[in-house]
């Protein structure tokens, strides 16, 4: 695949407008963790716990998850923690922060993890804080990748790592083809069965699965923002892939470390 350059955000031909987006997830925010585990059939719990487990968070570090939608992989990262880390999750839909919220409260966990409305282009967080920024499943549902990227990065504390897990197309000659056909045919029929909505949701995530970079060419793209130390991991025969990057130690950082 070629390599994305910066200039070539990722500018898809699919409708991702800020309104358009947020009232799509608002409109299935109720069956979303459902139709999440039904579709990837609960393979994504592991792909998160994955995430924590090769991104770990620091004890008394705070982590930050953008789109945290329901907040999964904030909770995941609140049990990785062992209550020691703060967590903090974004998402500017309300409808999905009030799930999530509801499911912080059962877990008990509303002290140390906070969710915040705001938007992964214009994070409303301080710059160079967190050990871990993260986001699920999210990155490309942001208008405008590249500033959804430099704005994770901005948050990171320097030597901290950013860790995107995104759905990715799998490239065996079987597996492919069938993956392909499942996502255009299959997955819609099943979300808007489960989840009605009118906003073609389940139409929607095939596509934008499908015209985001993935691969070498999204970390291609983490690293032309600046990340080092750059790491691909695909799972589940490539179905989804968790891309890490570090944010450089500069200057009166490197002196302080």
């Amino acid at each position: 695949m070629p390599t994305l350059a910066p200039e070539t955000t990722a500018t898809a031909s699919e409708d991702k407008s800020d309104l358009r987006v947020r009232r799509m997830f608002a409109s299935i925010a109720r069956r979303y963790d459902l139709l999440n585990h039904l579709l990837s059939l609960n393979i994504d719990r592991s792909w998160r716990t994955f995430t924590t487990r090769t991104v770990p968070p620091q004890a008394g570090v705070p982590v930050l998850d953008c789109c945290t939608g329901t907040a999964d992989l904030a909770l995941a990262y609140d049990r990785a923690a062992n209550g020691r880390s703060q967590v903090v999750g974004t998402d500017f839909c309300r409808e999905m922060l009030l799930v999530g919220g509801r499911k912080v409260e059962k877990a008990a966990a509303s002290g140390r993890v906070t969710l915040i409305e705001g938007d992964t282009q214009r994070l409303p967080v301080p710059s160079d804080t967190f050990g871990v920024v993260s986001v699920a499943f999210g990155l490309r549902n942001v208008r405008d990748t590249v500033a959804g990227v430099d704005e994770m990065i901005r948050a990171a504390r320097p030597g901290g790592k950013v860790a995107i897990l995104e759905f990715s197309k799998p490239r065996g000659r079987l597996l492919g083809p069938l993956y392909l056909a499942f996502f255009r045919k299959v997955l819609p029929r099943i979300g808007q069965a489960v989840a009605p909505n009118a906003d073609d949701a389940y139409n929607y995530l095939p596509r934008t699965v499908l015209e985001f970079p993935d691969g070498q060419a999204l970390l291609d793209l983490l690293g032309s923002r600046g990340l080092v130390d750059l790491e691909m991991h695909p799972l589940t025969f490539g179905v989804a892939t968790l891309y890490v990057g570090t944010k450089p130690v500069r200057g009166a950082d490197a002196g302080g470390a």
